[in-house]
């Protein structure tokens, strides 16, 4: 399968990110991709205000994502990305991943692990998930969904692992700071390793948060990265691959311990 991954600075405004979204969708789809990945929060951001995802949450049945499903059908094109989301009864938003294909939302995850961390305190104004989110398949490869800082988190990616992915996906807005890219790389990598799973991650970059979105294979090779940039990076996720690396490295055969 062929995956691409669609790294861009999130603008305050919602109209001028689906529309970066669209030209991606179109490009990849061009390209024979049949996924494309997307940072976290890209409905509206600002480098600025750190509320400012939050504040313009909006409802699943919103123009942001009926733009996004549609963008997904126009173009043959399965998408994954976070939006902040908001339900009438709730008092706070939601952070969650969706996964659209053929223009239906196959999967709602809602951020378990929110970021209250160097300083930061998306909890102050996100609600938690409590649920592990199933596997979502596409054209028989099944992906297994993290957000961001659920990427320090190895037991979920070990759950989606032993349910049987193929691959991992992190749709995320890595902010900077000391050694943050190298945290990124490094858990990039090892994530995929000790999973024997291909991990594609994507992540906003800005004034705020790093890029370096990437493709890494189930031994911890970097196929592709993004660096600073906008613009789109390609991986083939190859199954002759991820059965050999798994032959010679049966980690998750192997284990002894849930």
């Amino acid at each position: 399968m062929r995956v691409a991954i669609g790294q861009f600075t999130v603008a305050k405004e919602p109209e001028r990110n689906i529309a970066v979204i669209d030209g991606y969708a179109r490009e990849a789809a061009r390209n024979h991709a049949r996924l494309l990945v997307l940072p976290e929060g890209v409905i509206a951001r600002s480098d600025d205000d750190p509320h400012y995802a939050a504040d313009h949450a909006q409802a699943i049945n919103g123009p942001f994502v009926t733009a996004l499903r549609g963008i997904s059908k126009t173009h043959g094109i399965a998408v994954m990305a976070t939006a902040h989301l908001r339900e009438a009864s709730a008092p706070l938003p939601y952070n969650c991943l969706l996964v659209i294909d053929h223009g239906e939302i196959l999967l709602e995850y809602r951020k378990i692990h929110l970021y209250d961390a160097f300083g930061e305190r998306e909890s102050d104004v996100i609600a938690p998930g409590d649920e592990v989110p199933p596997l979502v398949d596409i054209d028989g490869w099944k992906f297994g969904v993290m957000t961001c800082y659920d990427i320090r988190f190895p037991e979920l990616a070990r759950r989606h692992a032993v349910a049987g992915a193929d691959a991992l996906v992190v749709c995320a807005a890595w902010a900077r700071g000391t050694d943050k890219v190298d945290h990124w790389m490094t858990l990039c990598k090892a994530r995929a390793l000790e999973n024997t799973c291909y991990l594609l991650a994507c992540s906003e970059h800005g004034k705020h948060d790093i890029g370096h979105s990437m493709a890494v294979d189930p031994s911890a090779r970097i196929l592709t990265e993004a660096g600073e940039r906008d613009g789109l990076v390609y991986a083939n996720l190859d199954r002759a691959r991820l059965d050999e690396v798994r032959r010679i490295l049966p980690v998750l055969v192997n284990r002894r311990l849930c």
